[in-house]
């Protein structure tokens, strides 16, 4: 395999493993890059950090936007459909890396990439920071360091051949989905596929919580957000009750509740799921606290206290039985 510095950048040095087809990529703001990589340490063990294939499906970056390595665009433009490359890349091109591996390790997980951060550049983002959360990230920011990439290119899509995912988009990109996540998650609802609606809910919930950490906290601009946030939540909670996952929707109606400590709907549904857990006394409270704050609830909330009842009856009943078995039997013949 024949070593040469990649398009005279100073600092990057190429391995071709494995040729690939068709002409040189050309990239545009907006292109979407799928590939796989492989991050690891430029040190006699070539300790791995960080492999895509880990998550099962390939990594995704948009040219000209946020948690992706400026180089990683260079080195991919020389790169053809199908190839497999060895990048070695000097610390000067590396200092970000322990930032942008966290945001990519947050999608990975399914959570969001700008969870926490302020609107800053990606350097201030970093000082921010004591911890990225992440033992081996944390090393790496603390002492920059040569790394090797090795990258499996896929695809080059144009910006207008594929769907944008909502961290790339812009503002007005964010909002314009938001209606359009949420009558699509209405329309899954109606077809009882609660799991699928739940992810359209939390997908626009992402849109406007990334467009929140720009705005003042309880500011106009702040406000109006929430406004369209708490419906969302509201609705992801609801499929989450169908689902059956009753801790996500304590979880997320009582942080709903601490900002908004009078919004019924939210005490009426973490009511149902204090119930279906068994917290009879948390879920009297929160029925009793529906039935004052919208007292056209009243009705729901006496079904739902007789329901609650009826159920806890029958478990003290099945439990006696249960605990009596356990005490003859300790008894012996």
């Amino acid at each position: 395999m024949e070593e040469t510095y990649l398009l005279n950048v100073e600092g990057v040095k190429k391995k071709i493993l494995h040729g690939g087809q068709g002409e040189l990529p050309k990239l545009q703001d907006g292109s979407k890059i799928t590939f796989h990589f492989q991050t690891l340490k430029d040190d006699f063990e070539r300790t791995v950090i960080d492999d895509s294939r880990e998550a099962g499906i390939p990594m995704e970056i948009i040219v000209g936007k946020m948690f992706k390595l400026e180089i990683w665009e260079t080195l991919l433009s020389s790169m053809r459909a199908g190839e497999v490359a060895e990048f070695w890349c000097d610390a000067i091109h590396t200092g970000m890396y322990a930032l942008v591996s966290r945001g990519m390790r947050r999608i990975a997980e399914g959570r969001d990439p700008l969870e926490g951060q302020k609107h800053r550049c990606g350097m201030g983002n970093m000082f921010d920071y004591h911890s990225t959360g992440y033992d081996d990230l944390d090393e790496l920011q603390r002492t920059p360091q040569p790394l090797i990439f090795i990258m499996e290119l896929f695809r080059v899509e144009e910006p207008s051949a594929y769907k944008r995912d909502t961290w790339a988009m812009s503002k007005e990109e964010k909002l314009a989905a938001v209606p359009v996540l949420h009558s699509e998650g209405n329309r899954l609802v109606l077809r009882k596929e609660f799991g699928q609606a739940a992810a359209k809910y939390q997908e626009a919930v992402i849109c406007l919580r990334n467009l929140q950490a720009k705005e003042k906290p309880w500011e106009d601009g702040w406000l109006k957000l929430e406004s369209l946030v708490t419906p969302l939540v509201l609705n992801y909670c609801q499929c989450q009750l169908e689902l059956g996952e009753y801790y996500e929707v304590l979880e997320h109606t009582t942080e709903l509740l601490q900002k908004h400590n009078d919004n019924a709907k939210a005490y009426f549904k973490r009511a149902k799921a204090h119930a279906a857990v068994w917290n009879e006394r948390e879920a009297r409270e929160d029925f009793l606290r529906v039935a004052h704050l919208d007292p056209s609830m009243a009705a729901a909330v006496k079904k739902e206290l007789k329901q609650l009842g009826e159920r806890m009856r029958k478990k003290h009943v099945e439990d006696r039985k249960r605990y009596q078995g356990l005490f003859q039997s300790s008894q012996g013949p």
